[in-house]
This record gives C-alpha cells, sequence and structure tokens, in this order.
C-alpha cells in the first residue's frame, strides 16, 4: 500500500504542475492583449495623428472633443510622470503601444515623435463575458486533465481490486484451489500474497481435519473392538484369574486409546501456536549439541553412535519449537538407523540448513511427497513400540512452515539411508 501511496501522491503533484503549465502556456497564446485590444491601438492611433498636427495649447480640447465623439476616456499626461522601467517605457512608441493592467481593468499606452515628451492614455473596456467563458472552459481542462491522470494510477488499482473481489468469491463458494497470480504492475502486492497464504492456510486446515477424520475413525477402530472383545470375554469368563488378565488387557487398549487422543488434539491445536512465537538467538553449534544430548539415552538404547558437523554461526528462530523438530528427526533416525546417524548444519546470514542422515532403509523414493503429511506412515517402517501415529515429521513440517522454511528427504549420499534436511529462515533481532 505504501507504493501505491507514493505513486497517487506523487502523480497528483506531477499531474497539477504539468496542467498547470500547459494551461498558462495557453493562456497567454489565446488571450494576448494586444489581440483582445486591436481596434482601440488603431484608434490611438489616429487621435494621435490628429493632435501632432495641433498647437500644444490646443490639444486639451481636442482631447475633451475626442472622449464626447467616441465615447472614449482619454488623458494627455507627460511620459516622465511614468514610474516605468525603461524596457517599458520604450514600447510607447512601438506601433502596437503599451497595454498595462490595474484595479480598474486596462488602458493602453502609445506616443509618437510628434508629441515630443507627452503620450496619450485610453481607457479599455474587457469583454468580461468572453474571458469568463475561457476561465471556465480552462478550469474545466484542468479538471478533466486532472482526473485523465489520475485514472492511469487508479485504473490499475480497481483492476487488481477486481480480481482480488472474484478471487474471495470463489473461494468462498468452495474453490479452495483459488489464488491470485501475483503481478509487477499493482499496488496492493502484500494484500494479494496475505491472500494466498490465508487461503494456503484453510485449504491446508481443512485437510488436515478430513485426514485426521478418517484417520482417528481408522485407528480407533482396533482399540474399540479389543475393548469390546475384552469386555464380553471378561462377563462370560468364571475363572478370576483369567477375568483379571481380560481387565489388564481391557486397561492397556484405554491407555492406547488416550495416548491416540492427546496426540491427535495436540497436532489439532499446533495451528493456533504459530501466532505465539518467540524468537530468540544461540549459537549454533552448542544449540545442536544441547540437542543431541537430549536424544542420547535413545542412542543408547539402539547402540547408535552419532557425528556431526556444525558450521559456526549463530541461529535465531523460536528455539522451543525448533528443537522439538530437531528432536523429532533425530528420534526418527533413532527408530529406522541400523548403527550410524550424522547430524551436520551451515549457516549464512539469511538461511540456516540441518541434515540428519541415518544408514537405515531409507523412504522409498514415491513416498518423498508424503511422509510429512499428518499420520502417514510406511507399511514397512511402522515403529515397533506401537506409540507411533505418524504426526513427527508432520510436526517437522509445520515448524519449519513457520519460520518460512522448508523440509524435505532424500537419500543419504553417505550412509546410504534417509536423509532429513530442514532450511530455515535465519532472522536477526
Amino acid at each position: 500500500m505504501k507504493k501505491f501511496y507514493i505513486s497517487l501522491l506523487g502523480s497528483a503533484l506531477l499531474s497539477i504542475i504539468i496542467l498547470g503549465w500547459l494551461i498558462d502556456a495557453f493562456s497567454q497564446q489565446t488571450h494576448q492583449p494586444q489581440d483582445t485590444f486591436h481596434s482601440q491601438t488603431q484608434m490611438i492611433k489616429g487621435f494621435t495623428k490628429q493632435l501632432s498636427v495641433l498647437p500644444a495649447e490646443k490639444r486639451a480640447n481636442a482631447i475633451k472633443q475626442l472622449e464626447q465623439d467616441f465615447n472614449v476616456q482619454l488623458e494627455y499626461r507627460s511620459t516622465q510622470a511614468l514610474a516605468l522601467p525603461h524596457s517599458l517605457l520604450s514600447q510607447i512608441t512601438m506601433p502596437t503601444g503599451l497595454i498595462l493592467e490595474d484595479q480598474q481593468g486596462y488602458y493602453l499606452l502609445y506616443s509618437e515623435q510628434a508629441l515630443g515628451s507627452h503620450h496619450l492614455k485610453m481607457r479599455l473596456e474587457k469583454a468580461h463575458l468572453h474571458d469568463q467563458g475561457n476561465d471556465v472552459l480552462l478550469t474545466l481542462l484542468f479538471y478533466a486533465g486532472l482526473c485523465v491522470f489520475m485514472g492511469f494510477i487508479i485504473t490499475p488499482l480497481a483492476k487488481r481490486l477486481s480480481i482480488l473481489n472474484d478471487a474471495a468469491q470463489r473461494f468462498a463458494k468452495g474453490d479452495l484451489t483459488t489464488r491470485i497470480k501475483p503481478s509487477h504492475f499493482t499496488y496492493i502486492k502484500d494484500v494479494e500474497l496475505t491472500f494466498n497464504r490465508m487461503a494456503n492456510q484453510i485449504e491446508k486446515l481443512l485437510d488436515e481435519n478430513k485426514l485426521m477424520a478418517s484417520s482417528l475413525s481408522h485407528d480407533i477402530r482396533t482399540p474399540v473392538a479389543c475393548l469390546r472383545f475384552g469386555l464380553e470375554a471378561a462377563q462370560d469368563c468364571t475363572n478370576e484369574e483369567k477375568r483379571l488378565e481380560y481387565l489388564s488387557r481391557m486397561e492397556q487398549d484405554l491407555d492406547q486409546m488416550e495416548s491416540m487422543l492427546k496426540s491427535y488434539l495436540a497436532f489439532a491445536t499446533l495451528e493456533q501456536k504459530a501466532n505465539k512465537l518467540t524468537f530468540s538467538e544461540s549459537d549454533l553449534e552448542n544449540y545442536l549439541l544441547s540437542l543431541i544430548q537430549q536424544v542420547h539415552p535413545k542412542l543408547e538404547q539402539g547402540s547408535l553412535r552419532i557425528s556431526h558437523d556444525i558450521k559456526q554461526g549463530h541461529i535465531c528462530a523460536d528455539l522451543d519449537w525448533l528443537a522439538r523438530a530437531i528432536v523429532n528427526l533425530l528420534s526418527n533416525a533413532c527408530d529406522f538407523a541400523r548403527s550410524e546417524i550424522v547430524l551436520s548444519a551451515s549457516y549464512n546470514q539469511d538461511l540456516v540448513t540441518i541434515k540428519v542422515e541415518d544408514d537405515g532403509p531409507g523412504v522409498h523414493k514415491k513416498n518423498w511427497g508424503k511422509i510429512f503429511s499428518p499420520f502417514f506412515q510406511e507399511q514397512s517402517h511402522r515403529n515397533r513400540d506401537g506409540e507411533s501415529y505418524g504426526l513427527g515429521l508432520a510436526i517437522v513440517a509445520k515448524v519449519a512452515d513457520w519460520h518460512h522454511g522448508t523440509v524435505s528427504v532424500s537419500k543419504s549420499q553417505s550412509l546410504g539411508g534417509a536423509c532429513f534436511t530442514l532450511s530455515i529462515q535465519n532472522k536477526s533481532l
């Protein structure tokens, strides 16, 4: 919008200056006093010739007679009494004479060599209606030109607002794929990009809600079926020891259901935390080494070794949520690595890139685009403890999105397993 304000103000000022200059030039060309008072100029020349043949003492009476005969206002005055610069005084003897303006209107000064040091002054009557008509015309031209100039600025804005309105209407009718194509010739680029981000977010939330409902209804069937079977078996069982065993299994199924619901609800409320990020800075190497310590028990349990290659630098992000994302990647590597994990990180002024590689079976190439979707799990890589619901990598993708970054998976060139790459914008406080 700042671009629009500057363009609007600049075009208004520029149009006023250009139109003012053009109208002034036009007015000077079409309203020359010499053209308007041509007949009066010829008349005063004739009066001057008549006076020049009369003696000086008779000229005053002759002027009064001319005033009566021709109904004009004439004065016979000394040229030396005029308080005018020499450049104007010299125009009195020119064929067109000198036309000046005062509070009463215009007057014409003219002299010839025969009059000596005197000149004639004639009061001129201006055609007021004609001048007023020209003023109205020039005023209308000014505002019309201003409207044209402003139209060049406002028309692109109106067009982009119309596109935005159409996109909003289509989106409201259920076309969630509606997006606004960016354009360089727009004043509301920020608004259009905000609309696209909003549309992406809403579409993503709706897709996740549908997927969550589908996954929850699918995954919860197994523990519910086990509970029903255990309840029926416990009701029909007469052996107290066997009945307690059924109740113990039912309690385990309930614990599994509770754990599942907690995970689903935690993921459902993740988006609410996107607006509550708290950014802070930390040394990149110390930060990542502390996260390795968090997964150290899992490394020992799987008899895994981890190496790291971390470049010197700093990181600015929401360190708590970023830690959760990186720990999820490390934990995922611990679940599938055979013996070795490598953590590497590179840094520049705008981007921090973190890689987690393992020597496990990796991720099938056809699933590289699906692995970060909520509740997705490769059938061959199901977590053995049964407590994974395919949300760990989905959380990593959300954290990356919150930091205007990306996360991807590929094949590790050095270890042969999976290589997860997390890149985030490195902000500065």
